[in-house]
């Protein structure tokens, strides 16, 4: 555990000391302000309605609409491109694998600090609801319940996310690359998604399957669905044995 927490910190402290955290953070939040208080999107029955400012509710479900799209598609590909991909290229993934410390553990802490810049992004997005409802402008009681249920969703798709960014690392030694592979991944899934809710039959419940979306809604609702919990602790379990294994071919090629 010491040699996860030391690679993790390493890895947390190298995103902070650049400005790809700042620019990734920043720019996910101001977007989904924009998203959630002014954007207008599609209502029950085809309809378009406002931002938060006009659908007159006490309503958090548009911001846990637009949140796990921004994290799959931008926040996760940006923080998981250079976990492995970045050391590759540049040569120090070998000095780091030749030091005592097991190739699990490299992945683990590599894991940690994904996960965690992951956690601060989601933290940070805690200050709409508490200055919307608690302080400054107290516009008056939110049921915390959804809200809770939409954190615990963004957290396991967040966690499982980040595991395939950083498989998609683990395959290729170009960030750039991984990037692209990533984000394209999740963009797939989210259309494949979208097509399945408007097709009936075994296509669509097997794009429901797989698709993160639609593990996803029953969260943004409000309500916690263990069944994808599980999966998507499968899904994490999965891409961390492959990158494994990516990480231990590499030493033995």
């Amino acid at each position: 555990m010491r040699n996860i927490f030391i690679i993790a910190r390493r890895d947390l402290r190298a995103q902070f000391n650049s400005p790809v955290a700042y620019v990734v953070l920043g720019g996910t939040m101001l977007l989904l302000g924009y998203l959630f208080f002014l954007a207008p999107h599609m209502a029950v029955g085809g309809t378009a309605v406002g931002g938060f400012w006009e659908i007159d509710r006490a309503t958090m479900d548009q911001m846990f609409t637009y949140l796990p799209v921004l994290m799959s598609l931008f926040v996760i590909p940006a923080v998981t491109m250079r976990s492995l991909a970045a050391e590759k290229g540049s040569g120090t993934l070998e000095l780091l694998i030749t030091m005592p410390v097991k190739d699990s553990e490299v992945i683990l802490g590599k894991y940690v600090a994904a996960c965690a810049m992951v956690m601060v992004l989601l933290a940070a997005t805690l200050l709409y609801p508490l200055a919307m409802f608690w302080f400054p402008w107290k516009l008056g009681p939110l049921d915390w319940g959804p809200v809770f249920a939409g954190y615990l969703g963004c957290v396991f798709l967040g966690c499982a996310a980040v595991g395939v960014g950083l498989m998609f690392s683990s395959l290729t030694e170009s960030d750039v690359v991984a990037f692209f592979l990533t984000t394209g991944t999740f963009a797939l899934l989210y259309a494949l998604g979208w097509l399945a809710s408007t097709v009936h039959g075994g296509f669509g419940d097997a794009v429901d399957f797989i698709s993160f979306q639609a593990r996803y809604q029953s969260f943004a609702r409000g309500l916690i669905d263990t069944r994808a919990l599980v999966y998507f602790l499968s899904v994490t379990i999965l891409c961390l044995l492959v990158s494994f294994r990516s990480l231990e071919s590499r030493r033995w090629s």
